[in-house]
């Protein structure tokens, strides 16, 4: 099993910044992709960004490219979501997930984290 916990969210200002992480513990050796998602009050979940564990090669949905950036940390099993330029509508639970080699899609997930952008 995987545990996953986000740390980062909160309040900022339209035209801030925060940055995400999220540790995974437990069966991580197996770890193809990490990402994150995001779900406004009211919507689906949606993607934000992804990022495989071994080639660092990442992946954006178009509302964030430019302003958001993924990264990792294999020593510590994190991920970090850097987001800048926030907006409004980027106000959203936030949540880590994890795909395994085995996996044909992002199986374990986290708690959430809340960002909420003011105007």
């Amino acid at each position: 099993q995987v545990q996953l916990v986000e740390s980062g969210g909160g309040l900022v200002q339209a035209g801030g910044s925060l940055r995400l992480s999220c540790t995974a513990s437990g069966r991580t050796s197996s770890t193809y992709a990490m990402g994150w998602f995001r779900q406004a009050a009211g919507k689906e979940r949606e993607f934000v960004a992804s990022i495989t564990w071994r080639t660092t090669s990442s992946g954006y949905a178009d509302s964030v490219k430019g302003r958001f950036t993924i990264s990792r940390d294999n020593a510590k099993t994190t991920v970090y979501l850097q987001m800048n330029s926030l907006k409004p509508e980027d106000t959203a639970v936030y949540y880590c997930a994890l795909q395994g080699l085995l996996d044909t899609g992002f199986r374990f997930w986290g708690q959430g984290t809340q960002v909420t952008v003011s105007s």
